[in-house]
């Protein structure tokens, strides 16, 4: 407090207080207006600081009146504040962090708000007060709930992500963090959250961004000298979705101001959600406290999906296309796709293409020979006879008995896990398979498909046990 700005800014503020005290109560006076420290003074802008967030929106919505009095009165009319908002405390090691804002929500160096103009005004680079019908949320309009599937594979996500859309900011998911693999729907369904939050309240500023377009942001309005506008950007929007977090791994300077915007947003009550290839527990090269910040809400996962969900994936894709899709070829296309949901759409995609280009019906035969070009596992020479021997001699049961008509369950799960796999790895039909299993009919080969697909779901030890199989015979494909 030495310093001339600091002697002018408190002089100025004490004068301002005078005006201020006889306007309100005495109660307010003490809870607000004495909290409030002036920190600097520059010609006709009074910068004060206020002890978080809540406490300037306060200051906006019920005191803006008198305090355009008092700083009109001491500073002219052209006089104007400026509040230094407290968003970390820091620590011994750390200083505290303030972000600036103009009073009034964002005016220009006039002191007026200034307007946006255009339908993207995706910028962190100036200071405008965003209007939620123009900025660009840099959503994908088709990413919704209506054409996301359900399944045991993405449930709890789905429901985490339905309830933040109806009460974004409101529920105990903030932050919401997804996680998968590739390709299991995280895009789509935070996009569709952003979506849902857009149409049914409009009122809300929405935007999706990834974590490498938030780096090369930060990174250029920190060579420009812009890291307050950037910030001031960040801090208007209602609803942030940052996908693929993981990559900001190692890149302390970028994880630092995330970590002042994800706290300034979180005590604002705004929603954040999060995508990632992991949970935040097997993260490596992040601040231990940005990860304390990640597990706040929920983190759900979302997993390959079954034989089930990728089944009314592939009928609702090809609806939505005007297409009628026998069984028989949705069945196989669900039993053959074994990789994700992308690569699932690739296939359906070409299948389309092929009959369009061929003048054909989409049948198993076509479905067949589009598969050969696309997915390396049934361009294959595995027979039923080396899958049989295989699982056989893996689960130490007896060939024949495994064939026959044994009914012990150290049998029945071989004999169910080898026909799994001859669906899998072979181009038999239903039928086929129960021929070369003691003739059993094709209902029996189902019910032996869905007895492995949920016992996987809950036997992580099976679970186990299928992928080795999977490997043997992907191995033997390779070769």
């Amino acid at each position: 407090m030495n310093s001339v700005a600091s002697v002018d800014s408190t002089t100025i503020w004490n004068d301002c207080l005078a005006i201020i005290k006889p306007e309100v109560d005495e109660h307010s006076f003490e809870t607000w207006v004495k909290r409030i420290i002036p920190l600097r003074a520059d010609g006709e802008v009074l910068t004060i600081q206020v002890p978080s967030q809540f406490f300037y929106e306060w200051l906006e919505e019920h005191y803006v009146p008198v305090l355009k009095k008092a700083v009109h009165h001491v500073l002219g009319k052209g006089g104007r504040l400026e509040y230094s908002v407290v968003v970390d405390s820091g620590n011994k090691q750390s200083p505290p962090v303030m972000v600036n804002y103009p009073n009034g929500n964002g005016p220009n160096r006039n002191g007026s708000v200034q307007p946006v103009n255009g339908s993207d005004v995706y910028s962190p680079f100036s200071f405008r007060a965003l209007n939620p019908q123009t900025v660009n949320s840099r959503l994908n309009p088709n990413y919704t709930f209506d054409n996301f599937i359900e399944g045991d594979c993405n449930r709890l996500a789905r429901s985490a992500g339905l309830a933040v859309s109806k009460k974004p900011g409101v529920t105990s998911f903030n932050p919401l963090m997804l996680y998968g693999g590739v390709g299991v729907g995280k895009t789509h369904l935070v996009q569709a959250i952003g979506n849902e939050i857009k149409k049914s309240l409009p009122h809300k500023i929405v935007l999706y961004v990834d974590q490498n377009d938030f780096t090369s942001q930060f990174l250029n309005a920190l060579q420009n000298n812009k890291m307050q506008d950037f910030q001031n950007f960040y801090l208007q929007v209602d609803l942030l979705i940052l996908d693929d977090v993981q990559f900001l791994a190692g890149r302390e300077k970028t994880q630092e101001i995330f970590f002042h915007i994800f706290n300034q947003l979180h005590q604002s009550g705004k929603q954040i959600i999060m995508t990632s290839d992991c949970p935040p527990r097997d993260m490596k090269g992040f601040q231990e406290r940005l990860l304390s910040r990640f597990k706040w809400g929920l983190t759900a996962d979302l997993q390959e999906p079954d034989f089930e969900t990728k089944l009314a994936i592939i009928n609702k894709k090809m609806q939505s296309d005007g297409i009628d899709i026998p069984k028989e070829v949705a069945e196989y296309l669900a039993y053959s796709v074994d990789t994700n949901l992308r690569d699932m759409e690739g296939v359906l995609n070409s299948l389309l293409f092929h009959a369009t280009l061929l003048k054909k019906e989409i049948d198993l035969e076509l479905a067949k020979e589009v598969l050969k070009n696309i997915v390396k596992e049934i361009q294959t020479d595995v027979s039923v006879d080396f899958i049989q021997k295989t699982v056989a001699d893996y689960f130490k049961v007896e060939l024949e008995a495994m064939k026959g008509k044994v009914k012990k369950r150290e049998i029945v799960i071989p004999r169910q896990t080898a026909m799994y796999f001859c669906k899998r790895f072979t181009q038999l039909t239903l039928a086929l398979i129960g021929d070369n299993f003691g003739g059993r009919d094709h209902s029996t080969v189902i019910h032996a498909l869905e007895s492995v697909e949920d016992m996987m779901k809950t036997d992580a030890n099976f679970k186990n046990s299928i992928e080795e199989l999977t490997k043997k015979f992907k191995s033997r494909i390779s070769a």
